[in-house]
């Protein structure tokens, strides 16, 4: 049996504050170690001769008095270690302006100030993390989720109208270890004629996002990032010429996983004048690319569907067809990506049914084949736009998704409902985003149990596979209905999928009335005003 490593901690010179190192000893203990407290207030050369004694294999210190005060204590301790017949690691912890102290001494291998993710602590601890090395930090999808568990990984999107900007604030924030994945977010402009240059419109350069116009621009951001934790890239799918987006954002950024939809970035919601049928073939080409090379793939399609005020069963139904068809693209690890607050007056009882049967709905296709992993999000259309009921908001919104058991956090930047979220903005996002978690993943009571959301989630999941039948009623001739892009555009046309605010658009139906009902988006009848379940509302389209 392999012996346990061991550390000792303690608490240096006057300073009697030994709670921050005691739970340091404790995250030790749980990852393995053996460990010993000496106590508050041990004088240097007793910590010397325990070490001499003991031998640990690392020696956490602790000072959080007045800085100048440390100084003459940190050059006993390093005078003293290179005496020592062992050579065990150091560790100090403390406040940030003795922590500062601290790293000017050669002593210490590590320093925490404080400011630092729990997580981060943990891969210290485990001896996953190191200062420089990419090898260090996992890089790819599957390992990182690995390695962070039981904690989320923390993703951000970002995209500053300025391409230099962007590299400047990319660097930053990989520097400052507070995300796993950085979202690149191009502007329109890239996203639909990146590869068609003479139809780009100068005027609107870096509307929506950082102006990427070449492969080396890309490069250049992912390069900006091999610095702090090398935090995954990944970036918009484009919305159109989604095969070549695909290829280059493989080749030059190392995409942790594409994220392409179903139906939509066509003439659905004008992102692209692509048509139906021919949209959603586009769509399942680019999953079946990503698959082939071993990529990830999330199909953001479910929450496209609830932002134009979709009843939840739809919602629900398309969460389902989502994953089908990636996996019918031999996509082998899905990522469901769960917008909640979506629409903003759906309630967290709610909102949480509505999650919840999307993952039992999917959960039914899974296997060896096809591993999921959930991630979860504040809807950008709740956030408030004052900039201190948005933190409030998006804290909230992160402790409450934790019932899913989230693998990635898509943390939305607070000041999204009013401004771009600069690389500032972004990391104290991401910080007030990992303390909501780390305060969720200490133990909370189960809403997930709830009778509420019980019923609730029977119930969409119950209409959700009538509309679902629906749709393969429209394709008893075709050997795959579900992912037959032929069906899913009848659906689209006759109605069967539709949705308030398709009202207007010469390519959609947008007959469907909805309205929030308790506090769940439901189907209504045009002239009672009142739900309207799948079974009567599809008779009324001559389905089924």
């Amino acid at each position: 049996m392999m012996e346990r490593k061991k550390v000792l901690g303690a608490a240096i010179g006057q300073c009697v504050h030994v709670a921050g190192l005691d739970h340091f000893l404790r995250l030790c203990e749980r990852h393995g170690w053996a460990s010993t407290l000496l106590g508050p207030a041990v004088l240097p050369s007793i910590l010397l001769e325990t070490v001499e004694r003991d031998e640990p294999d690392l020696v956490a210190v602790s000072y959080r008095l007045t800085p100048e005060d440390a100084v003459p204590l940190f050059a006993q301790l390093a005078e003293g270690a290179r005496r020592l017949s062992s050579h065990p690691r150091w560790v100090f912890g403390g406040t940030p302006p003795v922590a500062d102290k601290a790293r000017e001494c050669e002593l210490f291998e590590r320093v925490f100030d404080g400011t630092e993710s729990l997580p981060e602590i943990v891969a210290y601890v485990r001896g996953e993390s190191a200062e420089s090395a990419d090898e260090d930090y996992a890089q790819d999808l599957v390992s990182r989720i690995e390695a962070s568990a039981p904690f989320p990984l923390i993703r951000h999107h970002y995209g500053e109208p300025s391409l230099q900007r962007t590299l400047d604030g990319a660097g930053k924030i990989a520097e400052a270890r507070v995300l796993d994945v950085l979202s690149i977010g191009q502007d329109q402009n890239a996203q639909e004629s990146l590869f068609r240059p003479e139809e780009i419109d100068p005027e609107q350069d870096g509307a929506g996002g950082v102006p990427i116009r070449r492969p080396e621009d890309l490069e250049a951001i992912y390069e900006a990032t091999r610095c702090g934790n090398f935090p995954l890239l990944r970036c918009y799918s484009g919305t159109r010429d989604l095969l070549r987006w695909a290829e280059m954002a493989i080749k030059a950024i190392h995409i942790a996983w594409g994220a392409v939809p179903l139906c939509w970035y066509s003439v659905m919601d004008g992102r692209s004048k692509v048509p139906f049928p021919q949209a959603i073939v586009e769509k399942q080409a680019a999953m079946r690319y990503y698959a082939e090379q071993g990529v990830p793939v999330e199909v953001n399609e479910s929450h496209q569907w609830s932002l134009r005020d979709a009843h939840d069963s739809l919602a629900v139904a398309m969460a389902f067809l989502a994953a089908y068809n990636a996996k019918q693209q031999g996509v082998r690890h899905y990522v469901i990506q769960m917008m909640h607050n979506t629409p903003p007056s759906i309630s967290p009882t709610m909102d949480l049914a509505k999650m919840l049967a999307k993952l039992e709905l999917i959960s039914e296709i899974e296997g060896p084949d096809f591993a999921t992993y959930r991630e979860v999000r504040a809807g950008i259309t709740s956030l408030p736009r004052d900039p201190d009921e948005a933190k409030g908001h998006m804290a909230a919104s992160a402790i409450y998704s934790m019932a899913v058991r989230p693998h990635i956090l898509h943390v939305v930047g607070y000041s999204e409902a009013h401004s771009v979220v600069n690389a500032d903005i972004l990391i104290e996002s991401c910080r007030i985003a990992r303390g909501a978690v780390a305060l969720a993943i200490q133990g909370s009571p189960d809403p997930a149990r709830d009778p509420k959301v019980q019923a609730r989630k029977k119930h969409l999941i119950r209409e959700a596979r009538t509309l679902l039948e629906g749709i393969r009623s429209l394709g008893k001739d075709r050997d795959d209905p579900w992912s037959d892009a032929d069906v899913l555009t009848r659906a689209i046309q006759t109605g069967v999928l539709d949705a308030p605010h398709f009202r207007g658009n010469p390519h959609l139906c947008g007959r469907i009335l909805t309205a929030c009902v308790d506090g769940g988006w439901e189907a209504i009848h045009p002239k009672t005003r009142r739900p309207l379940r799948e079974k009567p509302r599809l008779a009324g389209l001559a389905i089924g």
